[in-house]
């Protein structure tokens, strides 16, 4: 058993507690290697914004669980020597069993998410609330989701989304004892979020659904997933040197920039960050076909990410500015 405050991570609840307090949302970036976190401390560091580092159960397979540890307690150790006493929590993103989250807690995860959103609902509360009193046995923070989002990412599907019905969420929160919940108002996993015909917006996100929710459990932390906005500078950028992302499109940076200043503590971005990369990575193998040290290709990448991350933190989740502050609250 490692504990995660042997690494030096916290859990998210007095962060959760500020966002509300102040009015912005806590930073959920995923990560599968060694760049995309860099990426992500630097920029978390350079922005002094509390962060959530998060991975999948695909990333973790992809990137070894142990190793995934000591990235994590890297990742606390890098940001202290750039002079940044930001608070760090390692989360699971989506699991979907009880002994996924068992494993991730043991392995020195500070926070897990228990994705029982496509079971039917007493299953859901019922292996919901069976992680969190493993959970909260280790002083760990759980995540638990009400609706479905459509959209696909790593091992997450679903071919069409399901709003939350606010009438479920008190119920639900009491019964499992969960510390945040994950819920449906019109985000969407992946890089194609919505098929919008020609001369057609975005559908604004459901903030009626988030007002009535909010009414229902005051104070609660309410998260957002798939919230990338599929930025049109790198869907441009790919499409200019090979790729072919057509139709790609997501969710307006207004929208969540308001979700954030409501009850919304935690917004998860994913796509984004894999969309940055891949179009610097796609620029360099265009203008440089000689090049093929990873270094040359992956450096600029990982620098792009961090700029996105910086970007993000202070227009659009009002994370900016707050890290040092929370961390002397801890």
């Amino acid at each position: 058993m490692v504990s995660y405050k042997e690494l030096g991570l916290v859990n998210s609840v007095k962060l959760f507690a500020d966002a509300n307090q102040h009015g912005y949302a806590i930073p959920a970036y995923n990560f599968n290697n060694m760049e995309q976190l860099q990426a992500i401390v630097m920029g978390c560091a350079q922005s002094d914004s509390p962060v959530i580092i998060q991975v999948s159960k695909g990333a973790r397979q992809y990137a070894n669980q142990t190793l995934l540890r000591y990235m994590a307690q890297g990742a606390v150790a890098m940001a202290r020597e750039m002079g940044s006493n930001i608070p760090v929590v390692l989360h699971l993103d989506h699991g979907d069993s009880f002994e996924l989250c068992q494993s991730c807690i043991e392995t020195g995860f500070s926070s897990v998410m228990l994705d029982g959103s496509h079971l039917p609902y007493e299953e859901n509360i019922k292996l919901t609330r069976k992680v969190v009193e493993y959970a909260h046995e280790h002083d760990v923070t759980v995540e638990g989701e009400l609706g479905v989002l459509a959209g696909i990412e790593d091992e997450v599907s679903a071919a069409k989304s399901h709003y939350t019905q606010p009438e479920e969420v008190e119920d639900f929160v009491k019964r499992t004892g969960v510390d945040s919940l994950a819920i449906s108002i019109g985000t969407s996993h992946g890089a194609y979020k919505f098929k919008l015909k020609p001369g057609e917006e975005v559908p604004p996100l459901r903030f009626d659904i988030l007002e009535e929710i909010s009414k229902r459990i005051p104070g609660f932390p309410i998260v957002l997933h798939g919230s990338s906005s599929v930025i049109p500078e790198y869907i441009e950028m790919i499409n200019q040197y090979g790729g072919k992302m057509d139709g790609a499109v997501g969710i307006p940076e207004s929208q969540l920039r308001k979700a954030a200043g409501m009850a919304v503590c935690k917004i998860n971005i994913d796509s984004d960050g894999r969309l940055a990369m891949t179009a610097k990575i796609r620029e360099v193998f265009a203008k440089k076909p000689e090049e093929f040290d990873p270094r040359k290709y992956l450096g600029p990448a990982r620098d792009m990410l961090r700029d996105l991350i910086i970007h993000k933190n202070k227009n659009v989740l009002g994370s900016a500015g707050q890290g040092n502050r929370v961390f002397a609250t801890l």
